[in-house]
């Protein structure tokens, strides 16, 4: 694979094989896993080291600050370092490209904890500085919905604009986890394509997981034809990765107002810091309103003819910016040039190889939870951890995927639980499977860490609402360390029984 600063190649890879740089990472961490293990009196050969996923689920603020509690306590107990990947959507994304963004973070996660934890407590991303923003973003090709997003609503999240690239962290981990952000493809989800849905994007290689079609990350947007890469555009950055990762924080009614909001205070913004530098600002704020307008009455399923003739009368003449405009009308999330365009692949369906582009979303809005990212069979998961930080159906994830597994043939062990949706326990263990790897679900509020609060704390900490204050920052982060704490022996000795039944079929 190319180094950092090198262009991207120029092919398309086709097959299920992991990619060299992730092969490098995985059995160079083995020995790291080995020695973490030690310290922990269970004793394996390097061949026989547990290869362990942590999953971090979707859930919006909630999600990211549970899984920074969740790593810094795993830390704390000593255990982080016996995990081989980490893999997130949706809200955990936002962690996971916070402690990503400092070389070799797990060996020094409490000082990474708390620059995060202050950055979110007293930071703030301006209007200005948003717009900028998204006007820089406008400037790329495919300019959708999630431009919007991530320069608006993402950076008022996380209290920050994330420039840095993906690639860049390359050769920065050696000592962490090997990370996994996943989205799914909006169509085939759609077309209840479920193999061909999910889509994961690694420092190294994005692609579909269970197709096996990859592409350097740098490429992740540029035009490719048959394969081959005809025209190269600049490398998404974090900020919209995490805007790709995290669009399902509400309903499609509730973003598109608020984004509408969000949009009209940009132009007006515009009009009163440029109004003789920007004579189109003001055109442009005009038709930006009346379309919003004509979207609300037309989804809405009111009369929006006057509303088309307004529309029709303002583009005359239209302007780039106009234009620009224009693009958002559809709403579409994630729309990036597909690499795999015109190219014949057979386990791909044909849908997907005719589209000139695809649009990527988040996955939580099918399966809050990045199983079947690490449930691809190459990446050999002995034992998955899932943290599940989702409201609503404590074990709604771990049902979801079970069920896709079976339609798809994926081996996966049965899950049955008997803990109350209202009061679930804080670990559950799936293990009935020999060729599936052992599953660990952890709900974030439980009858452990909460003792009879759980449904209190859950109205405290909504998906969707303004950001969270320092105390509520603070009693989250308890709460994710907790999990950790209270099942720390039961976690260890699910690894020794993992690599009991290694050693067993060796």
């Amino acid at each position: 694979m190319p180094q950092n600063g090198t262009v991207c190649s120029s092919e398309v890879r086709i097959g299920h094989s992991l990619n060299e740089a992730e092969s490098q990472h995985v059995a160079s961490r083995r020995v790291m896993v080995q020695q973490c293990l030690q310290q922990h009196n269970i004793s394996s050969s390097v061949d026989e080291v547990p290869i362990i996923a942590v999953l971090g689920s979707g859930g919006g603020e909630r999600a990211m600050i549970g899984l920074l509690g969740s790593l810094s306590q795993l830390s704390e107990e000593k255990l982080l370092d016996c995990i081989m990947y980490l893999s997130g959507v949706s809200g955990s994304t936002c962690c996971m490209a916070a402690v990503y963004k400092e070389s070799d973070w797990s060996i020094r996660m409490e000082t990474v904890k708390q620059n995060i934890i202050q950055r979110l407590g007293s930071g703030k991303v301006s209007h200005s500085v948003q717009y900028n923003k998204l006007k820089k973003m406008c400037e790329r090709d495919n300019v959708s919905v999630t431009n919007i997003w991530a320069a608006c609503f993402v950076s008022s999240v996380v209290k920050e604009i994330e420039d840095h690239l993906l690639t860049e962290c390359r050769d920065q981990h050696t000592n962490d986890p090997y990370p996994i952000y996943t989205v799914i493809d909006k169509h085939c989800k759609h077309n209840t394509l479920y193999k061909d849905t999910w889509f994961e994007i690694t420092p190294d290689e994005c692609g579909y997981s269970l197709t096996g079609a990859f592409v350097d990350s740098k490429c992740l947007g540029s035009q490719f034809v048959k394969g081959a890469k005809t025209e190269e555009h600049p490398e998404i950055d974090m900020l919209y990765l995490q805007g790709l990762c995290g669009s399902a924080l509400a309903d499609g009614d509730k973003i598109r107002k608020w984004i509408s909001h969000k949009l009209q205070h940009f132009f007006k913004l515009s009009e009163e810091k440029m109004p003789t530098k920007e004579p189109k600002m003001k055109e442009g704020h005009q038709v930006l309103c009346t379309l919003l307008e004509l979207n609300h009455h037309f989804l809405s399923g009111e009369d929006h003819r006057n509303h088309i003739t307004k529309m029709n009368e303002l583009l005359k003449g239209s302007s780039f910016i106009l234009t620009c405009i224009m693009k958002f009308c559809q709403w579409d999330w994630g729309t990036t040039y597909n690499f795999l365009y015109k190219m014949k692949v057979d386990e791909v369906h044909p849908s997907i190889l005719k589209s000139k582009t695809r649009q990527y979303e988040d996955a939580g809005l099918l399966v809050n939870s990045p199983y079947f990212s690490v449930l691809r069979k190459e990446r050999n998961v002995d034992l998955i951890i899932s943290l599940d930080f989702s409201d609503g159906d404590p074990f709604e994830t771990v049902d979801k995927a079970a069920q896709i597994c079976k339609d798809l043939q994926i081996p996966f062990p049965t899950v049955e639980h008997h803990g109350t949706h209202e009061e679930p326990k804080d670990f559950y263990v799936f293990n009935d499977n020999p060729n599936a790897p052992t599953v660990i679900h952890i709900p974030f509020f439980n009858a452990g860490n909460c003792k009879g609060e759980v449904n209190m704390w859950k109205n405290r900490y909504q998906t969707f609402q303004s950001a969270y204050n320092d105390k509520m920052i603070s009693d989250l982060l308890e709460k994710a360390g907790l999990n950790i704490t209270n099942t720390k022996k039961k976690l260890l000795r699910e690894i020794e029984e993992v690599i009991k039944k290694k050693k067993e079929h060796s």
